[in-house]
């Protein structure tokens, strides 16, 4: 029996790049965890205390098995950061234009079912991002200046369609880390030339910044605004921010499972742990 059980997915049994450092803060404080995967079938879920998703980045492809994996958790009886229905309103992006409707600030974003939407997304905008409402790590994704070019593959879709923001090489995207409503740290990434994914694998870099107060502070009312739209409040989250028409605006809520960027900002397995012994 482990305290806190932390998911992973097999291509990283061993946890989300950085773990060592949540491991050694978790063992510091005396909680008994240890990472699983999501989807071992040997693995006794009403033996823990907290069930913490991590790094379960095949989800997306395993969507419908990965929140009925959430569920079953849930009805065992252990804790579950966040929540199978926030991790079911989460993993579609269409959970952004809920937001604006709150009167959060996003990047533009239009829900896209079809070559009419992206023609209207692209006559809007001139040139169009067009990502998987349901995907992580910009798989997917495609820059569309002619619709009538555009040559989605059938299984990502439906679609987000959104302005191509250019400061994603300059001023780069902003991640905040929220852990129990609180604005911890912060990363900024920047897109390699030619590329609007900030992700390693297209070329992208994080840096470790100081945690600024303009985004901080949207990051923390954003977090605010999810939890009051779905009645719940969350254990963590990464807010990601980008500058679109000159003004700071959210372009993702990542409250399912961010990676903590451990490897960059060791410090966050400190705020992490606090979040998961305040639940034991």
């Amino acid at each position: 029996m482990s305290d806190v059980l932390l998911t992973t997915f097999a291509a990283m049994p061993d946890g989300e790049p950085g773990h060592e450092a949540l491991d050694i803060e978790l063992a510091r404080r005396g909680i008994d965890a240890r990472w699983v995967r999501w989807d071992d079938a040997e693995v006794d879920w009403a033996a823990a205390s907290v069930v913490a998703v991590r790094s379960t980045w095949d989800y997306e492809w395993r969507l419908e098995e990965f929140l009925a994996w959430a569920e079953t958790v849930e009805a065992a009886g252990p804790v579950l950061l966040n929540g199978a229905a926030l991790f079911r309103w989460n993993t579609d992006k269409r959970y952004l234009v809920e937001l604006a409707g709150r009167g959060v600030p996003i990047v533009p974003s239009a829900l896209v079912d079809d070559r009419a939407g992206v023609a209207a997304a692209v006559a809007e905008h001139g040139r169009a991002v067009v990502k998987p409402r349901v995907g992580a790590g910009g798989r997917g994704l495609i820059v569309v200046d002619d619709a009538d070019a555009w040559t989605p593959e059938a299984e990502h879709g439906p679609w987000l369609a959104q302005p191509v923001v250019e400061s994603v090489h300059t001023d780069g995207e902003i991640s905040v880390f929220v852990l129990d409503g609180r604005a911890t740290s912060q990363v900024r990434k920047v897109a390699a030339a030619g590329e609007v994914r900030v992700h390693e694998q297209y070329g992208g870099a994080s840096y470790l910044a100081e945690l600024e107060p303009e985004p901080a502070e949207l990051a923390v009312t954003t977090v605010r605004a999810v939890e009051e739209l779905l009645g719940s409040s969350l254990a963590y989250a990464r807010v990601d921010l980008m500058r679109y028409d000159g003004r700071l605006v959210v372009s993702e809520v990542e409250a399912t499972e961010p990676g903590l960027y451990l490897d960059v900002i060791p410090g966050n397995a400190v705020a992490f742990a606090d979040a998961v012994q305040a639940r034991l």
